[in-house]
């Protein structure tokens, strides 16, 4: 099927103390920096290295323990390689990750401005990690800050209580915590990574829950909102920012943000001061694939002029 990844023959592999899988997976497009780049959370992310040689290198806890995965593409083509306890897990998963479970022809462009994007940018797909909580977390570290201070939050805590990522992955790359050790953080650990207690106590609690909440990367993202927003600290627009990553959503569009709404009512309507009200009766049109529109009018790069002040950011560590 167009769009779909298909596995080819590929060299024979040893496996010694870590799993070794190269593959190779072919679609008509790929872009790994559209479609793996929202699972980067910053361009110093401990869990993410692209390499000089157009390698992505992304380190991951799975279900069946912490794994390492490098991806480059060679045109419409993907050669991957994973190590650790967690690669036959990540191999089973690698297709939705790289979005062959993503259908762009679903997407039907009413405006000039999607239009030509979508055919600027073919490679776009939505990727499907199947893992809830690492997108959960740096999530919740995103509520009311600005990205550079929860990019620095998810740094500190990755490295200081994450694990060297398996194989032969790049110096400095690393797991993330298991949900044990996110809900064993000290309080003044929390603090000097500069996260308020109501953010910390907030992955604390999905932390304590984690299994349930991993069970919402299978069901359909509608209720793998509403399960995730059972805890208290969650609400709508943290769910769709978990979903859009762990389920693959093309519909789940991002509400509460300060400057999406804007965005997407200066590009379809030259509306600068629309809410969520009248960003969703904007994308009406392309009920089904909300979220892909949205991602499109980003990648426009038509956005309003500033008027306001950038968010400063908090150092609370100071406080």
């Amino acid at each position: 099927m167009a769009g779909r990844f298909v596995p080819r023959p590929t060299r024979t592999t040893t496996r010694g103390g870590d799993t070794q899988v190269p593959d190779e997976r072919r679609q008509e497009h790929l872009d790994l920096g559209l479609t793996l780049g929202p699972l980067r959370r910053g361009p110093y992310d401990p869990t993410f290295r692209v390499t000089e040689d157009g390698s992505v290198w992304r380190a991951t806890r799975t279900p069946e323990g912490p794994a390492t995965l490098r991806v480059r593409a060679h045109g419409a083509e993907a050669e991957t390689s994973t190590w650790g306890p967690g690669a036959g897990w990540l191999d089973a998963h690698l297709p939705a990750l790289l979005g062959a479970e993503d259908d762009p022809a679903a997407f039907v462009p009413r405006h000039k401005l999607l239009l030509a994007t979508h055919r600027r940018r073919p490679g776009l797909r939505l990727t499907r990690t199947g893992l809830v909580l690492e997108s959960l977390i740096p999530s919740v570290l995103e509520q009311k800050v600005t990205t550079t201070e929860a990019y620095g939050s998810w740094r500190r805590l990755v490295l200081q209580y994450g694990e060297r990522a398996p194989g032969p992955a790049p110096e400095g790359l690393h797991v993330m915590p298991d949900a044990r050790t996110w809900a064993r953080i000290p309080s003044w650990e929390w603090h000097r990574a500069n996260v308020d207690g109501k953010r910390a106590a907030t992955v604390v609690r999905a932390a304590r829950v984690a299994p349930r909440l991993e069970e919402a990367a299978q069901l359909p993202p509608p209720e793998a909102r509403k399960r995730l927003e059972l805890i208290p600290g969650i609400g709508p627009w943290t769910s769709a920012e978990t979903v859009q990553r762990s389920n693959g959503a093309p519909d789940e569009v991002t509400t509460g943000d300060l400057h999406l709404p804007g965005i997407v009512g200066w590009a379809l309507a030259g509306d600068r001061t629309a809410d969520d009200s009248t960003m969703l009766e904007l994308l009406a049109p392309y009920e089904g694939q909300r979220h892909r529109a949205a991602r499109l009018i980003l990648l426009s790069g038509r956005t309003p002029p500033r008027r306001a002040p950038r968010l400063s950011p908090n150092d609370i560590t100071r406080i």
